[in-house]
């Protein structure tokens, strides 16, 4: 992973923009933090090896803590049981405050729901619906909608139709999606078509503003 991973970010530093990388590894995340890295976004939420420790030693970079129901390779083969919102909740803010308890500032820490890791179609619907709970725990939310197989299962007919549904016929319901986690107040969202996304994002920003504006 470093092999794959340290050619990219030693350009991607230099770029003058914020770098995000997207790792659960402890060794990776001190070796990008030393390079310059500003945000690590951890599917696990720094919950591997000394993972919170790591972060906490580097004061001046950002974290997103994403809730994972099991790992990667069962979680959908046994999704979550009961109130998914609730234990979602419970989960992120007992992993902020882990994470504040080593002196990490909360202005630093993002939390992520985790659409479609480890969820029902109704549950990550539910979690759009409700995220203002999420919200409300005071750390900006990253919304990661982005071309999931849940937007295929409500915008087809057919268990098939959803099986067979192109990557790139998802980018309506993905903008949708979008539109409605920053209108329930994400703060960061995770898109694979930006020029959409902004265009969307800039008629409901328009709405808002002629509110002000009445």
């Amino acid at each position: 992973e470093l092999e794959r991973v340290l050619p990219v970010l030693r350009h991607a530093v230099t770029l003058g923009v914020p770098v995000s990388i997207d790792t659960y590894k402890p060794q990776l995340m001190q070796v990008a933090l030393d390079m310059g890295v500003d945000i690590i976004n951890d599917i696990w939420a720094l919950r591997q090896g000394n993972a919170m420790q790591v972060v906490s030693q580097h004061p001046n970079c950002g974290v997103c803590l994403m809730h994972m129901h099991r790992d990667p390779q069962s979680m959908q083969l046994e999704p979550m049981q009961g109130d998914a919102v609730e234990q979602v909740l419970s989960f992120l803010k007992q992993s902020a405050q882990s994470l504040r308890a080593l002196g990490v500032d909360l202005t630093r820490i993002c939390i992520d729901p985790g659409i479609g890791f480890g969820k029902t179609v109704a549950q990550n619907f539910a979690l759009l619906a409700q995220q203002d709970k999420l919200v409300a725990l005071g750390y900006p939310l990253l919304a990661g909608w982005s071309r999931k197989s849940s937007l295929a299962a409500v915008t087809q007919t057919s268990l098939s139709q959803v099986a067979s549904m192109d990557i790139q016929d998802r980018m309506v319901p993905s903008v949708a999606a979008a539109v409605l986690a920053v209108e329930r107040g994400a703060r960061v969202v995770r898109v694979h078509d930006v020029k959409e996304t902004v265009q969307a994002l800039k008629v409901l920003a328009a709405v808002e503003k002629s509110k002000d504006n009445a």
